[in-house]
């Protein structure tokens, strides 16, 4: 147990506890620094055509809470998850785009279904075990980049507002990880070596592909080189990603021919194009990027005259850009350098150094 002589703090905090190192660590940071912390399990659907972790997930929770001496919850969200995150996903692969589930996980679950039940609980702010950071700057709460580069999760939190920002807490943001696992080593928590999860939020290592087959049919279709001749086939286009480099056949190659990759997709035909030459990954490059449905998270408007950082993928390193608005919430960016696998319906972050202004969705 943690030393109870720690100097109390009279604000209640309601922890997103997923059975995860960085959420536990989050809760014991927390306790450590004298708040009223409660762990919140979130339950969201689950495919019944797959085995998923949700049980064993809650059960570490639960431990860890124990451990910490809080309470502890869980909070069903199973029509947010549906509704919001799974359907969202299959529509946009219909439409063949490439959605990113953990955007619209942490926009209508976590910062959506929790943050408000949260609140109406009486709870002075929501916590997580993102790194990422907020800062009060003048009037505003500012989100900023984790101080591990390599952890960073603002990336994926982009749609927050005003609203969330000043009622949320990301207690691990500002170290790293291998200090996450040192600190939930001394302090024992059961979840110190258990690995990361990956794959779809929540739901844990799914192959999208198996997981996308249950909702749309498989259609056979041609895979096509640059010059257009036919080299093989795939199951559906709408399975595939710009970039990829599986989840189709090359029936023409020789034992010596390098890999290939996606380099365009043909809905209405159902073709998708690849070349092993990675350097030419596709024919959308572009120093362009548009994206809609923008989000500040400040809830102003970034200052158009002046340059800024983005990233149009995860971890992609920072590009110069500037931003210009075309309508409502449709924004283009104008970068400095061309832009590769520009990937529709996946996110166009911005940055001002290491404050995370708000992003949209590629369109």
């Amino acid at each position: 147990m943690l030393n109870k002589k720690h100097k109390k703090i009279n604000k209640k905090v309601f922890v997103g506890m997923s059975g995860g190192v960085d959420s536990s660590v989050s809760a014991l940071l927390l306790k450590k620094a004298g708040y009223d912390v409660t762990g919140v399990f979130i339950k969201v659907w689950q495919p019944e055509f797959f085995e998923c972790t949700w049980r064993q997930d809650r059960l570490d929770a639960m431990r860890v809470s124990a451990k910490l001496d809080i309470p502890f919850i869980t909070l069903n969200l199973e029509d947010e998850y549906k509704n919001e995150v799974v359907d969202y996903m299959i529509k946009e692969y219909k439409l063949g785009r490439t959605p990113n589930p953990d955007v619209m996980c942490n926009k209508y679950v976590k910062f959506g279904g929790f943050f408000d039940w949260a609140m109406n609980q009486g709870a002075d702010y929501v916590a997580t075990g993102h790194y990422a950071r907020v800062k009060n700057i003048k009037d505003k709460t500012l989100m900023l980049a984790g101080e591990d580069k390599n952890k960073d999760q603002s990336y994926f939190l982009w749609t927050l507002s005003q609203k969330q920002l000043t009622k949320t807490l990301f207690p691990i943001g500002d170290i790293d990880k291998p200090k996450v696992r040192k600190l939930a080593e001394k302090y024992k928590l059961s979840t110190a070596i258990k690995k990361d999860s990956q794959g779809l939020c929540f739901i844990g290592k799914i192959d999208i592909k198996d997981f996308l087959k249950n909702y749309i049919k498989e259609k056979k279709g041609k895979v096509l080189n640059e010059k257009g001749e036919i080299m093989g086939e795939h199951d559906g286009v709408f399975y595939l990603t710009i970039g990829q480099r599986h989840g189709f056949t090359i029936t023409k190659k020789t034992p010596n021919d390098s890999a290939y990759f996606i380099v365009n997709k043909d809905i209405k035909n159902n073709t998708i194009t690849v070349s092993q030459n990675l350097s030419r990954i596709l024919n959308s490059e572009s120093k362009i990027v548009k994206f809609t449905k923008a989000n500040w998270t400040s809830g102003e408007t970034p200052n158009l005259s002046k340059k800024y950082l983005s990233r149009i993928r995860y971890r992609q390193p920072f590009e110069e850009c500037v931003i210009k608005q075309i309508k409502n919430d449709n924004y283009e960016l104008h970068f400095t350098k061309p832009q590769k696998a520009i990937t529709p319906g996946q996110s166009a972050v911005i940055y001002d150094k290491d404050i995370c202004l708000g992003g949209g969705i590629i369109n």
